[in-house]
């Protein structure tokens, strides 16, 4: 299933296969774009329902990826929302040290938000 604006968030190739590895380590998954500082200013990745969302945080995407049986959603606080909502969001994946509670961490790699100004 996928909502009106899931065409604002994509996983670049690396960051697919990443999600697929975590997949089949944690179960599904979900993410959280908080916009704060430090951790909070990438995108973290949790077991589903792991991380509570709450009327503060929007359902961005519920992507569909080949290889993950059930669809990925993508949260953001309601406030970066604000601040992104021209905005299209590209998840990458790069080497270095993810963020402490993000299943990538032990990895070697972290997950990052690369964007591009789309219409209003």
């Amino acid at each position: 299933m996928e909502t009106q604006e899931s065409q604002r968030v994509e996983f670049t190739p690396e960051a697919a296969a990443l999600v697929r590895k975590l997949r089949e380590q944690h179960g599904p998954l979900m993410f959280h774009q908080s916009g704060g500082c430090c951790d909070g200013s990438a995108p973290m990745c949790y077991p589903e329902g792991e991380f509570r969302t709450g009327a503060s945080d929007v359902l961005l995407a519920e992507l569909a990826l080949d290889g993950v049986p059930e669809p990925v959603g993508f949260w953001m606080s309601k406030s970066q929302h604000d601040l992104w909502s021209h905005t299209r969001l590209i998840v990458d994946v790069v080497p270095g040290r993810g963020g402490g509670f993000s299943l990538e961490a032990p990895e070697g790699v972290r997950f990052l938000i690369r964007s591009r100004v789309i219409g209003g």
